[in-house]
């Protein structure tokens, strides 16, 4: 007899729920709910915990609190009602000398089925119950009925799943244990995608074993090598498809080769005589770089001498000198002859970065042959929704016959009427939570809007640090520097959670006292406006209580997310001229917002912000060399609050605070492009799981790399989990 063909995940995939044998309409609808319409996703809806009813110990070693199986007879069995009026079994069993209470709570059924004489095993917490052991509600295995007979062993004392029971479907765990067997069973074989040899090099069991061990395991052994097996799958169809982004970008890559010196980045810069635009534009700075500074510039500089386009990501703690680092890559772009573009998250930072690039350019000169002399100052442009259309109209015509050499705004700046004489390199600020398919369009958009129709080089940066696990799936598709070291002489900001009435005066007194030597203060306020389901401070109602209150007599303003462009800007140059010395906002200035005059800042309602969102509005002070202060005020309502608060306490090491937000938050999804609300990461784990996430990552570049019918299995699996849209990108001949 030949042994029956194995499924891929695909046909399991185009299996409806509605064939098994006891999903009808209203077991098929419940399903739907949960997301589960096919086989695949059934299989794929995974245990949350396991019950271990192997382990069966004696009524006389039970202990209050333990979680275990009792083995016993039923004595006696008696139906009755609580003084709330709910149905209650009791049930007294026996094990040699020794007895234990079982109560049933809204389960009449059990009356019939713990009959006197009735052998169980029973499955629960143990408590204490006038001085007597007690399980309350436990799993029963009956193991031998009232008459004598004995039940299907293979049902009894074993490991059982206990999956995520939906209320609201009216699916219980073991409904869903139920659908998942009969499936597993009916399936058979499941296609292993993976040969015996790589299953051997990463130290995997075969997928059929690992779908039935991870459902129905033998022990707890078995269930831990079925979770490693399904969860590396999760982590190298991940891998995969950087893998095939990063091939189908080189396959289709255009770039330009731009012209960069690695001596210029030497340490004795000052005395050099080079004339290019880097080196002048570094000896022209107040501050030398730093060793980490040279080393990330010598990275991002030498992909950019390659004709291959880069794409880099920089991660730097908040203050380390990114932004010198974007503009030397910038002005190495433009000693070729082609213009950058810096694309920034709000319109604030955009106009904030025009006006501290014009000042760093200042003295440089580029040559062009249509002026007077043969060079002319570096022109450095603003583009966003506030310019006038008249001044749009000159930017655009400006950038399109290359009048323009670096252009600052949003990223709207790609859009269809914007068009570059020759577009040399994308910069962008604090955007990299644009997913992969966004930044590959991003490089596709740069190369249509480019007359010479080549590919833009691309430096994500970010001063929210990514930890290294996350980092190789997120950012997978990007190559990674990273500025690990402060510029000497800047002090740590002097962190304090004020908690009490006391501590909260101390915190109002200080603002008082830096606004009185001359310096500035934020207050950050999570909302905008009052709201009846969130009790968060509102910033306009305390921008107006502190300027009759704790701040009455200082100049205190507002800035917030709904106000227009214009009115934001003028704000933030009251705030920069000392004319407005107090600054009541939203978190609009979360990010590279830069006042070096501001020395303290309180945050509001802190423990509504996450980890990477309170390090980020810390950076916001302690950017020149007098001392500077956050305070966090607010009593978190819950654990997890408190531990936020306490983290952003007790370092300034943005990596370390990384490290604990990940933790905390979890992965979350990873990747946008998913059918049918999959999620990227159902088992694995990659605080946990790095040992896998390697191996998957080496594993995906050589099934790419090497082609053939493992890379055809690969990706036919893999539509599964993309869209359309990216898989006619990613699968194209």
């Amino acid at each position: 007899m030949s042994a029956p063909p194995e499924r891929r995940l695909r046909e399991l995939a185009e299996v409806s729920v509605a064939k098994l044998r006891h999903v009808g309409d209203k077991r098929a609808a419940a399903l739907a709910s949960m997301g589960v319409s096919n086989v695949f996703d059934l299989l794929t809806v995974y245990p949350r915990r396991y019950l271990d009813r192997t382990s069966r110990i004696d009524l006389s070693d039970l202990r209050v609190g333990d979680e275990a199986a009792a083995f016993g007879e039923v004595t006696a069995v008696r139906a009755r009602r609580s003084r709330q009026g709910r149905s209650v079994v009791d049930v007294t069993v026996r094990d040699g000398d020794e007895t234990m209470t079982i109560v049933f709570f809204n389960q009449t059924w059990r009356e019939r089925q713990l009959a006197v004489g009735v052998q169980a095993l029973f499955f629960g917490r143990v408590s204490e119950f006038r001085g007597r052991a007690q399980m309350t509600n436990p799993v029963v295995d009956v193991v031998v009925g009232a008459s004598g007979e004995e039940r299907d062993a293979s049902k009894v004392g074993r490991i059982v799943a206990l999956y995520p029971a939906s209320g609201k479907a009216g699916l219980t765990s073991w409904e869903i244990g139920g659908f998942i067997e009969e499936s597993l069973r009916r399936a058979g074989p499941i296609f292993d995608p993976l040969g015996e040899d790589h299953r051997r090099q990463c130290d995997l069991v075969d997928r059929t074993r690992a779908y039935w061990a991870i459902h129905l395991p033998q022990d707890a052994k078995e269930a831990t090598v079925a979770r490693r097996r399904l969860a590396f799958d999760e982590l190298l169809r991940l891998q995969l498809l950087i893998a095939l982004r990063r091939q189908r970008l080189a396959a289709s890559a255009a770039g330009v080769a731009h012209p960069f010196d690695v001596s210029d980045l030497d340490a004795r810069l000052r005395e050099s005589r080079s004339t290019s635009l880097v080196a002048t534009l570094l000896r022209a700075q107040a501050f030398d770089l730093t060793g980490a500074q040279r080393r990330v510039l010598a990275e991002v500089g030498g992909d950019m001498a390659s004709s291959r386009p880069m794409h880099r990501l920089l991660q730097g703690d908040v203050g380390s000198g990114k932004t010198v680092v974007a503009l030397a890559a910038m002005m190495s772009a433009l000693g070729g002859g082609r213009q950058s573009v810096l694309m920034a998250p709000t319109e604030v930072l955009a106009e904030q970065h025009v006006s501290s690039l014009r000042r760093d350019v200042a003295a440089l000169r580029v040559r062009d042959d249509a002026t007077l002399g043969g060079e002319r100052e570096v022109r450095v442009a603003l583009l966003t929704g506030r310019v006038r259309a008249k001044d749009r109209r000159a930017v655009l015509y400006d950038l399109e016959a290359g009048a323009v050499d670096v252009v600052v705004g949003t990223h709207a700046l790609l859009s269809d009427d914007v068009r570059f004489h020759a577009l040399g390199l994308i910069v962008i600020d604090e955007q990299h939570r644009f997913g992969v398919e966004q930044r590959a369009a991003l490089r596709d958009r740069g190369r249509a809007r480019s007359l010479e129709g080549k590919d833009p080089d691309l430096l994500v940066m970010t001063a929210t640090p990514i930890p290294r696990t996350a980092a190789m799936v997120a950012f997978g598709d990007l190559d990674v520097s990273v500025i690990d070291e402060m510029p000497p002489g800047r002090r740590p900001v002097t962190t304090e959670w004020a908690r009490d009435d006391g501590s909260i005066a101390r915190c109002w007194q200080r603002v008082r006292d830096e606004v009185a030597a001359g310096r500035r203060a934020y207050v950050v306020c999570p909302l905008v406006d009052e709201s009846e389901s969130s009790a968060a401070t509102s910033a306009v109602a305390e921008r107006t209580r502190l300027a009759t209150g704790e701040l009455r007599g200082l100049s205190v303003g507002l800035i917030h997310g709904q106000m227009s462009g214009a009115d934001k800007e003028e704000v933030m140059a009251q705030f920069r001229d000392g004319v407005v010395t107090v600054l009541v906002a939203t978190v609009v200035i979360e990010v590279g917002v830069d006042v070096a005059a501001a020395s303290v800042i309180v945050v509001e309602d802190a423990w509504r912000f996450g980890v990477a969102q309170l390090h980020q509005l810390r950076g916001r002070v302690g950017r020149a060399e007098h001392q500077s202060y956050c305070y966090l005020l607010g009593e978190p309502p819950s654990d997890d609050g408190r531990e936020r608060l306490e983290a952003v306490t007790t370092t300034s090491d943005g990596f370390a605070l990384a490290e604990i937000d990940f933790v905390m938050r979890g992965e979350g999804t990873l990747l946008g492009s998913r059918q049918r609300g999959r999620s990227d990461l159902r088992l694995a784990k990659l605080r946990d799981d790095g040992d896998l996430l390697d191996a998957a990552r080496q594993l995906a570049a050589d099934i790419v790399a090497a082609g053939g019918a493992t890379l055809d299995e690969m990706t036919d699996e893999l539509r599964l989990f993309v869209d359309a849209q990216e898989a006619a990108y990613l699968f194209k001949s």
